[in-house]
């Protein structure tokens, strides 16, 4: 994605994308600049917020796209059979773990109800496959790994237990806010039409698994066509204005699971202008099928 847009931004700015395997290390890398922008999952970004790290949230990643996931046909057919269960969750900051609580609290069950294991998320598809944890709550693509191993299945998606969830959040350092609030403005605008690009259609969907899974992810591109099209509203990247409403709940599930203290000003921890000046961009006039697959073409999310 960062690609596409630096090469057909017209101000020419450059964005270099880095993938990391874990929230932890995206966190240590913004703290000491390695990185001045990423995608952090929302808890997360709020709690460094409230440390004084110098991060807003700017935008989005996606909606839905988290989902729990246990072994298939064993003895988890419902939340309530979690009890005593071994729940992988990608970090204590992230809203996985708050979505895995409220499932638990509207099925009668308290934290302690479960015994949960904070993994990196490329390790719990195999993990629940030799039985070395019963469950796990993450995002795409590994709920999707697991059921399409035949080893596990989807207890509940995101959206059961929070409509309207959000994962992932762009935060981008205070100085780069700052002093270079126009290449903010463009890296924005960029990710809301590949948002817009993708919610197009299947058509679009199965491409970018396509060309993503084969050049930047590394990973085979049936499995990122399942999580993005098994249903299509799987994973949803429209609309990514980061609304109020949305983090003040967030915020409630953290200060009433020990993750903050107390609730933090939201015009503290999110600037809202890149995702309204965003929100007259249009999908990005890429034609599926017409040229080739090619990394100066195509839009990446």
């Amino acid at each position: 994605m960062t690609d596409y847009i630096a090469r057909h931004s017209l101000e020419q700015y450059l964005f270099i994308p880095k993938m990391f395997q874990g929230f932890p290390e995206i966190k240590e890398a913004l703290i000491s600049n390695r990185i001045q922008a990423g995608f952090l999952v929302a808890p997360l970004a709020i709690a460094l917020r409230s440390q004084g790290v110098p991060i807003k949230i700017v935008f989005l990643g996606h909606r839905y796209g988290s989902a729990m996931v246990v072994k298939r046909g064993g003895s988890v057919k419902h939340v309530a059979d979690l009890k005593g269960k071994t729940i992988a969750i990608p970090s204590r900051f992230s809203d996985e773990r708050l979505l895995l609580l409220r499932a638990l609290k509207a099925n009668g069950l308290g934290p302690t109800d479960v015994r949960t294991l904070e993994m990196a998320p490329p390790d719990v598809a195999g993990a629940l496959a030799s039985d070395a944890i019963d469950g796990f709550v993450m995002g795409e693509p590994f709920p999707s790994q697991a059921e399409m191993g035949g080893f596990g299945e989807v207890l509940f998606h995101a959206r059961e237990y929070w409509p309207d969830y959000m994962s992932c959040v762009l935060v981008v350092r205070d100085d780069v806010i700052e002093k270079r609030p126009e290449a903010v403005q463009v890296l924005v605008d960029g990710i809301a039409r590949s948002g817009l690009w993708l919610d197009k259609g299947q058509t679009e969907r199965e491409y970018a698994a396509e060309f993503v899974g084969r050049y930047y992810y590394n990973q085979p591109p049936s499995l990122l066509k399942w999580a993005l099209t098994r249903p299509l509203g799987r994973v949803r990247f429209n609309p990514l204005l980061p609304r109020k409403d949305d983090f003040e709940l967030v915020q409630g599930l953290m200060h009433e699971y020990g993750l903050i203290e107390k609730p933090i000003a939201f015009e503290d921890y999110v600037d809202t202008r890149f995702a309204e000046g965003a929100m007259a961009e249009t999908a990005w006039d890429y034609p599926v099928g017409h040229g080739r697959m090619d990394v100066e073409q195509m839009p990446m999310e």
